[in-house]
């Protein structure tokens, strides 16, 4: 399992370095998220080891208790998943980034439970394609919470995430991911300070890089099948 995770995340760094020197205008390092939903606890420390320090959750409870038992302060957790009111606590009290908030509600409630706790890192989700069964917004309701986001006193602005729809042609996966980037260099121009990019997974993260991308989520490519 060791030499497994630990090759693995130097073929993605390798990966990631190859699709990042192909690209023009863009010269932003790409972080990897480590998507470690349904692993066991060691191999998220195996990958802690090995010198990795972004992980990302998908669920809030299975998260909290990974986070309170790995204990370590210099790890970056990242809250992926759809977000429920009734969790925001839990998520302003534990995680260090939030990158799926779609509404008004949640911003509001994750900055009020984060107060006396440094900015929590907020990502908008993006929904540009119309797909019913994700979460996100579309360009006009993205500034609009961003706005909220912006004037949050306890929440800090970062970007955007998408998900988009799943496609398995170089040429479609690109066109997909520049128009996610065309929105997140709009939304650059009015709040120059954010930095964050979050898109491309397993199957697309060379597209994604290309389109400007500087942060990407790989789980099992890293991890293998989930539990």
């Amino acid at each position: 399992m060791t030499t497994s995770i630990a090759s693995q995340l130097e073929l993605l760094q390798q990966e990631i370095a190859k699709s990042s020197e192909k690209r023009v205008n863009f010269q932003d390092n790409v972080r990897l998220v480590a998507v470690s939903k349904r692993q066991p606890i060691d191999k998220i420390e195996e990958a802690y080891q090995k010198g990795h320090r972004i992980f990302g959750e998908n669920f809030v409870q299975e998260g909290v208790e990974k986070i309170q038992k790995i204990d370590k302060s210099d790890i970056e957790w990242h809250m992926l998943g759809a977000i429920q009111s009734r969790k925001c606590k839990d998520i302003a009290t534990h995680f260090d980034w939030v990158q799926s908030v779609d509404r008004t509600k949640v911003i509001n409630k994750l900055n009020q439970a984060r107060q006396g706790m440094p900015p929590l890192n907020v990502c908008i989700q993006v929904n540009l394609f119309g797909e019913a069964q994700k979460a996100g917004v579309d360009e006009t309701e993205c500034f609009e919470l961003a706005q909220a986001i912006y004037e949050a006193e306890n929440l800090a602005l970062r970007g955007i995430m998408a998900l988009p729809p799943k496609q398995h042609d170089y040429p479609k996966q690109l066109q997909q991911f520049e128009e996610i980037s065309t929105l997140y260099r709009q939304l650059k121009d009015k709040y120059p300070h954010i930095d964050t990019l979050s898109m491309g997974m397993s199957g697309d993260f060379e597209a994604a890089i290309l389109a400007g991308s500087n942060m990407i989520r790989i789980g099992t490519a890293i991890f293998g099948q989930r539990d």
